[in-house]
């Protein structure tokens, strides 16, 4: 039985980069449902099984990922990558949570040149009934700690009807800007506070303060030097790094922007962009990977496997940079007391973004008929009762959807 995880506890003695690896690796293998069931795959994982954080920390990392620009579960990934081996630990994090997903939307690029029909697949559709059960699992675990009383509680719900009244990611951001503001004016001290859940990060200022300046030099640098330039792999750094950098929310909002830079370019056909786009929803991991096919596929300059490996890396480096960059700081401002205060709303708020995203598009995509409402229960329950490891119940999810789907 797993034990409980300690909201508490002190992380152990830094890991190693190979132990990092092969955790993010497991999960890059079998974290289907999106970015808001990574975050419920990444808690049942760190918080409750490894107890490599509490989970008053993940909560604050969290918020911190939702308010940066760029996809935020792999941002999550990052986090605790470089927290627990640092800057190796990132890269491999980062290395090992993409690599599964990517690989086979390359392959997939380099051999197909059409997809379709993959959503109706019976493994896809269990897959993401599981997904329901994993959110649901994720975000009542974090009601109890981050939103027990009546104030936090009712944060939480207009939280949760403001994004489901007003869908979009500026909506989140201006939540978690919002939530902040009541924690700090509302919510009264906590008499039992000893301070945040600890989370060192082995980042010196200088440097955070060095990959916030390359973040926004390149974001100014790339389209002056491709203008400049003629070269057709600055072009596709500077289209991909810009997605990367300019979007908040993640996942499904990127495609807009990569939309208008591959195919309003002539990068890639209208036909290839959808093809990567189902391709992208039916393997596991970020789907920001979606930039590896695309960038496979390109109709001019690096395509293949550079092209992908161009892409690819253009997409990510924005929020690696931006991780780094930020989590120094944001450790100073976890110690303070008024900004504590805030971050109780603030955590109060995530859960209300989160219980949002578990009833749309979570729920309403993974719930279709009755199979697959007793499929999402049946993982619910075995989590959160019979304390099945998530990866074995989106396995065994998978199965029984291509079996009875």
């Amino acid at each position: 039985m797993t034990t409980p995880p300690d909201r508490t506890a002190v992380p152990r003695t830094p890991g190693t980069v190979r132990e990092v690896f092969w955790v993010f690796l497991r999960l890059g293998l079998t974290s289907f449902g999106g970015p808001v069931a990574h975050l419920g795959y990444f808690r049942e994982a760190f918080v409750v099984r490894r107890q490599w954080l509490g989970e008053r920390a993940y909560a604050d990392l969290v918020a911190l990922c939702q308010f940066l620009p760029g996809p935020a579960s792999s941002q999550v990934g990052m986090a605790l990558g470089l927290q627990r081996a640092g800057m190796l630990g990132l890269l491999a994090a980062w290395t090992a949570f993409t690599l599964p997903s990517a690989v086979v939307l390359v392959v997939l690029a380099l051999g197909l040149t059409a997809l379709g029909g993959t959503e109706e697949a019976g493994w896809i559709r269990g897959l993401l009934a599981v997904a329901v059960g994993v959110v649901a699992h994720a975000v009542i675990g974090m009601a109890r700690t981050l939103a027990p009383d009546l104030a936090r509680a009712l944060i939480a719900v207009v939280a949760l009807v403001a994004v489901l009244l007003l869908p979009g990611a500026l909506t989140q951001v201006g939540v978690i800007v919002a939530t902040g503001l009541v924690g700090l004016l509302w919510l009264r001290a906590d008499p039992t506070d000893t301070g945040p859940d600890p989370f060192p990060v082995r980042v010196p200022r200088r440097a955070g303060i060095a990959c916030l300046a390359a973040f926004g030099a390149l974001l100014v640098a790339l389209p002056l030097l491709t203008r400049l330039s003629d070269s057709s792999a600055l072009a596709l750094v500077d289209a991909f790094y810009r997605a990367g950098a300019l979007v908040f929310g993640g996942g499904h909002v990127v495609l807009p922007l990569l939309q208008a830079d591959t195919v309003a370019t002539g990068l890639v056909s209208q036909d290839t962009f959808l093809a990567g786009y189902s391709a992208a929803q039916a393997v596991p991991g970020p789907l920001f990977t979606v930039a590896a096919f695309l960038g496979a596929s390109t109709t001019s300059g690096p395509t293949g496997i550079a092209g992908a490996a161009i892409a690819l890396v253009a997409i990510f480096l924005p929020a690696g940079l931006l991780v780094v960059g930020a989590l120094p700081f944001w450790e100073v401002l976890r110690r303070d007391r008024r900004a504590r205060r805030a971050l109780r709303g603030v955590n109060a708020g995530v859960v209300g973004i989160l219980a949002a995203a578990l009833v749309t598009p979570v729920l309403s995509e993974g719930v279709t008929d009755v199979a697959t409402g007793l499929l999402a229960i049946g993982a619910l329950l075995g989590l959160s009762v019979v304390k099945v490891p998530a990866w074995a119940v989106v396995i065994a999810g998978g199965a029984v959807g291509g079996l009875l789907l």
